[in-house]
């Protein structure tokens, strides 16, 4: 009974802060930003591949609802030699889109992936997409919810 009843103070005092919290700003969708560095001599090869091969991909996972959007970010001159080059970000109505598994999206984005690279076979499509490694190498992936802040009275 004890432990039950320090259980339930516990959830009030989370929902509080969470309420509390809830009154400054209207949750948004979230975006799953993905983050790389060029590698040596390798930016110019990078950026051809994606405008062939990423951006008619993405436009397409957002006319079939996949995504809401998608941004290309270059950061600014390096100040740490870990530091990131590009950055990917794709935006999702909300976490579970963005997490969560779904047989149903898969299916969409195989069949997308199929019409793209002229092929079903999936080990023929990462054979075809494998360049793009030697041109890059990953530097992180976080999610970030979009808030709208709600004015003063």
């Amino acid at each position: 009974m004890r432990k039950a009843m320090m259980a339930a103070v516990v959830l009030a005092c989370a929902l509080i802060g969470e309420a509390r919290a809830q009154e400054h700003y209207t949750e948004g969708p979230v975006w799953e930003v993905n983050t790389y560095r060029f590698k040596e001599d390798k930016a110019d090869a990078y950026l051809k591949w994606l405008r062939q091969s990423f951006l008619p991909r993405m436009t397409e996972y957002k006319k079939a609802g996949l995504i809401l959007d998608y941004k290309v970010f270059f950061n600014t001159a390096r100040r740490d030699p870990k530091d990131w080059d590009i950055a990917f970000a794709t935006l999702h109505s909300n976490y579970a889109k963005a997490l969560d598994y779904s047989a149903a999206d898969e299916e969409k984005s195989k069949a997308i992936m199929a019409k793209q690279m002229k092929t079903a076979d999936e080990a023929k499509q990462r054979e075809a997409m494998a360049p793009r490694l030697d041109w890059r190498e990953f530097v992180g992936t976080n999610y970030v919810r979009e808030v709208t802040l709600k004015p003063l009275p």
